[in-house]
């Protein structure tokens, strides 16, 4: 069998999975070259996490990517971002629909698999209006934030530096070209307002905002109603965002009131409950916060964005069931029902696993790291203060959100090497990745008598 056979023939988890590969490889050999950074040299496992980072649109660094990497460099780095916020697929449909050539099946199972949770005749449709919107959405927050910037800086840096967060936010990507992300503009509105909106809309996910837009052109014939998936991740995003922002002004009330303004003291807690779900940009010191509102942000990490998103994380449609789950359960009810519609339980017993087997993947992957720095020396901090940087450090890179406690640059190369993977994991799916291990066949086995077995 030829490779393009094979290709042909591959299921579309493994063609996902091999497209952020291939970029990945391509964006770690742009990077190593030497117009690509200020000093022209970059040991290539930095070039490797930086591409990794860049293309599942995580946003942890390990240099400082306004002063280390060139222009040339960040726009390398800014391309990445865009081809895996938006996805190597969607990318490849959008252009063979644009030179009016065929596309595979193949293709339109993967567009299927990413982008909507029901079969639909007018998937291609979705694809172009996913295209459109973001480059739409992208040039507004561009323009928006080129008016901010041209206050402090000339006009062409002050676009580019636009153009750059703009597409970092909308992609959730996190990178910032300031060495203190956005924490010197804690209190502007503008910048606040435009950058936590770029960050909603771009993780409530592509089949929500094309929903959405259906629902808006036919809302006054009453033909198209918003479905189970696009109620279900507004009101689980909503919730999120304003318990996470209220939580967090509660425990970090003392430092909120030694803030610099009236301003900072409202929109910083706001920034933060919603970067914290995947964006990755910060307005406070992450490593001074308590302990307790470090668990919130790490609750909310590891949910993340909504499916079919720029985002990583288990999903809010994912807490959402659960949740309904647990509520059945207490009231004794079999079914799982959500706004009158019963949910198949197979997509109950998928999210329960996906839960399960996420936490497996950050323990088992957090114990490596932890026993690797420990057999080579290499310590960080004092052991205490580690593992919870360690497991923050995990769950960020797992939800593809970008924070850190200041960890990244001090990690070892098998660190790195670990977070890497964790990224990878977060962006193609913990699901994507069990079918590529052990496949999607499923057997009923053999079948033996019932005893039963005490729990709880």
């Amino acid at each position: 069998m030829t490779f393009r056979n094979r290709i042909l023939k591959a299921h579309p988890a493994v063609l996902v999975l091999g497209s952020f590969l291939v970029v990945i490889t391509v964006g770690m050999l742009a990077l190593i070259l030497p117009i690509s950074t200020t000093t022209g040299h970059i040991p290539w496992v930095d070039a490797l996490f930086t591409a990794a980072s860049a293309v599942c649109v995580t946003g942890l660094a390990v240099v400082d990517t306004g002063s280390y990497f060139t222009v040339f460099g960040q726009c390398v780095i800014l391309a990445l971002i865009q081809v895996g916020g938006l996805g190597v697929m969607t990318i490849s449909v959008a252009l063979f629909q644009w030179m009016g050539k065929n596309i595979s099946i193949r293709h339109r199972m993967v567009m299927q698999d990413l982008f909507a949770h029901t079969p639909r005749e007018d998937i291609f449709s979705l694809v172009r209006s996913i295209v459109f919107f973001t480059l739409g959405a992208e040039t507004i927050g561009a323009v928006l934030l080129t008016a901010h910037w041209s206050r402090e800086l000339p006009f062409l840096p002050a676009v580019y530096t636009a153009v750059f967060h703009s597409v970092s936010a909308f992609c959730n990507a996190g990178f910032a070209l300031f060495p203190d992300s956005m924490m010197r503009y804690s209190g502007n509105l503008l910048l606040n307002a435009v950058v936590c909106t770029l960050i909603v809309v771009g993780g409530v996910g592509f089949p929500v905002l094309y929903d959405l837009q259906c629902w808006i052109k036919s809302h006054r014939h009453k033909r198209c109603r918003l479905s189970i998936q696009t109620k279900t991740v507004l009101i689980t995003t909503a919730i999120l965002i304003l318990s996470g922002a209220l939580l967090f002004a509660f425990l970090e009330r003392q430092g909120l009131e030694e803030g610099p303004s009236l301003s900072h003291r409202i929109l910083a807690p706001l920034f933060q409950s919603i970067t914290c779900r995947t964006a990755g940009f910060n307005t406070v010191d992450i490593a001074s916060l308590k302990d307790a509102t470090l668990a919130m942000m790490i609750f909310l990490m590891f949910f993340g964005a909504s499916p079919g998103s720029c985002g990583g994380g288990v999903k809010t449609t994912t807490l959402a069931l659960l949740t309904a789950f647990t509520v059945s359960r207490i009231r004794k009810r079999r079914r799982v029902n959500i706004f009158k519609k019963s949910i198949p339980n197979e997509t109950v017993t998928r999210s329960v696993s996906l839960v399960l087997v996420s936490i497996g993947i950050i323990g088992l992957v957090l114990f490596m790291l932890l026993v690797g720095d420990t057999l080579s020396g290499h310590e960080v901090t004092a052991p205490r203060e580690a593992f919870l940087a360690y497991l923050f450090e995990m769950v960020s890179a797992f939800g593809t959100v970008g924070l850190s406690m200041g960890l990244t640059a001090t990690l070892s190369m098998w660190g790195k090497c670990w977070v890497v993977l964790m990224m990878i994991i977060g962006r193609v799916g913990v699901l994507t990745f069990a079918y590529i291990i052990v496949g999607t066949g499923v057997t009923n086995g053999v079948e033996y008598s019932e005893e039963n077995l005490m729990v709880g």
